[in-house]
């Protein structure tokens, strides 16, 4: 595997924005350029067993190799919270501000692995927030794990995705191992489907547009407590106004709601549903056009 070309991608006038970011920004914080940016897509469940696909809203990772043991993780998301430790194999791991830990185990399972053991340099930043409603950890570790492993291994030669769904699965188990390997393993306008054993997939056709469809996230705010009834309104008033389906994005529901909508009809549910609820006085849900996308890829 080559990098793509392009020189400076921070100041890459025709990159985007997302990935010029976080390529800055590693520079900003730890005195030189990345060696390599990975994305990785936000990944969501199709309401069937197995069935998972990739969203078009990526996070991103870049990250330059070290020598000496050390990593120095930052991010955007939390500017005052960058951290520099030791990458130690074993024993309790040192501490850290809270959003660094997972990061940090990432790289704890990667080292013990062989990749990266002198330590690496990261920016880690996503696209999407966890209002949005879709799982922002299983992207951003793929996107770690990618980027690390790219960095420190041979020149040229792409990362092994098997491996690294393996080791993430062993590092968080508290993961959703699905949304991981849609992250790792999907293809556009295409449904990943995972056999019982998970290195075992096919693909099946999942296009709206090609249909004349749309997919639509509908994400509610507001208290905790009133999601689960607001998300089944929600549900209820799309349905009325024209929604073919309607799914949880994650294994359960939680503050979102993935809706197949016809085209013709999109403006009419999301007018049916901010009517609905600006007359009772709450905040409306969030709308967020998905595109069925790609996997994880090297951006520079």
């Amino acid at each position: 595997m080559t990098a793509p070309a392009g020189g400076d991608l921070a100041r890459r006038a025709t990159a985007d924005p997302l990935f010029r970011l976080v390529a800055y920004a590693l520079e900003a914080a730890h005195g030189r350029p990345p060696a390599a940016v990975w994305s990785a897509p936000h990944a969501f469940h199709l309401g069937s067993p197995g069935l998972v696909a990739a969203a078009g809203w990526p996070a991103a990772a870049a990250a330059a190799p070290r020598g000496d043991g050390l990593v120095r993780l930052s991010s955007l998301a939390h500017p005052a919270d960058g951290c520099d430790l030791p990458l130690t194999l074993s024993g309790p791991p040192p501490a850290a501000p809270a959003w660094a830990v997972r990061p940090y185990a990432v790289l704890r399972a990667l080292a013990r692995a062989g990749h990266g053991r002198g330590g690496t340099d990261l920016h880690v930043q996503g696209s999407l927030t966890a209002a949005a409603g879709l799982s922002t950890a299983e992207p951003a570790d793929c996107a770690v794990a990618l980027a690390v492993a790219c960095v420190h291994g041979p020149a040229g030669a792409e990362p092994d995705r098997e491996e690294l769904a393996r080791l993430l699965a062993g590092a968080l188990p508290e993961g959703d191992d699905a949304l991981r390997r849609a992250v790792l393993f999907a293809r556009p306008g295409e449904a990943l489907l995972l056999g019982a054993r998970a290195e075992r997939r096919r693909y099946v056709a999942f296009d709206p547009a090609a249909s004349r469809a749309r997919l639509v996230l509908a994400a509610v705010r507001g208290e905790p407590a009133d999601r689960a009834a607001e998300l089944a309104r929600t549900v209820a008033l799309a349905r009325r106004a024209g929604a073919l389906s309607a799914w949880p994005p994650g294994g359960r529901p939680e503050r979102s709601v993935l809706l197949l909508l016809p085209e013709a009809r999109v403006a009419a549910v999301r007018a049916a549903v901010a009517e609905d609820f600006r007359d009772r006085g709450r905040p409306v849900p969030r709308f967020l056009n998905i595109r069925v996308a790609g996997a994880a890829r090297r951006e520079h």
